[in-house]
């Protein structure tokens, strides 16, 4: 990530590699320790993306892929701030979400299970961090869905984050939960997180940044080092 969020990481905040409840992770987790490789001037300078390629409505999943009309589903705002390990802002970082449709679908070929797609969604955005750390999405809250990993098994609702610093070795990918979600207690990629680092994957219900009569608000912050940083799906 960019040279303010250096620092040390605390390798106990982040799942395993290998966690047998999550049952992909024994087909595709390392199971020999990793070799290092030396990074080139290509993996440490670039590429790079410039501001002008987010476009205003990048950030507004309601009306970025929009035809006829707004999506379907309840509203919300999803805000935060990106800190490093010692609470700084992290700026200028590119910050890309993707997410099921009100109804636990995405528009992917691979997800056809019976739900109704969405014209007017399209399930993704992006935004860049400004001088304060901070960022904001306008979007629908994602439905749950049913996933294969394990008999009637259904993923909570959630948001995909991927962070890019200054270049594509180093992004990170998270994923955002909703408070009281009933189901995050058998969720095997929530469980993998470990306890007491988990929790800090899952939003605040927020009046303050609610918006009366339009949109439910929730503040996601992501640390990004220290013995407060956010877990990640991203290989260490």
């Amino acid at each position: 990530m960019p040279t303010e969020a250096l620092g040390a990481r605390d390798w106990g905040s982040h799942p395993p590699y290998v966690y047998p409840d999550y049952k992909s992770t024994s087909l595709r987790g390392p199971k020999r320790p990793l070799i290092p490789l030396k990074q080139s001037l290509s993996e440490l300078t670039g590429p790079v993306y410039g501001h002008e390629s987010v476009g205003p409505l990048d950030s507004d999943l309601t009306k970025n892929a929009a035809k006829n009309g707004e999506p379907l589903g309840e509203r919300i705002i999803v805000t935060g701030r990106v800190l490093d390990e010692a609470g700084r802002p992290v700026r200028n970082t590119l910050i890309e979400v993707w997410q099921a449709n009100a109804a636990g679908r995405y528009i992917h070929k691979v997800d056809q299970h019976e739900a109704p797609l969405d014209a007017n969604f399209l399930g993704a955005g992006r935004c860049v961090t400004d001088e304060h750390g901070s960022y904001r999405f306008l979007t629908v809250k994602p439905g749950s869905y049913p996933w294969g990993n394990h008999y009637n098994a259904w993923r909570p609702n959630h948001i995909h984050f991927s962070l890019f610093g200054p270049t594509l070795a180093t992004r990170l990918v998270t994923q955002m939960y909703f408070p009281g979600d009933p189901l995050l207690a058998l969720d095997p990629i929530f469980l993998s997180a470990p306890e007491g680092a988990r929790e800090r994957l899952i939003s605040d219900f927020s009046i303050y940044v609610t918006e009366p009569g339009f949109a439910l608000g929730y503040i996601f912050d992501i640390v990004l080092r220290g013995p407060a940083e956010t877990p990640m799906e991203t290989p260490r």
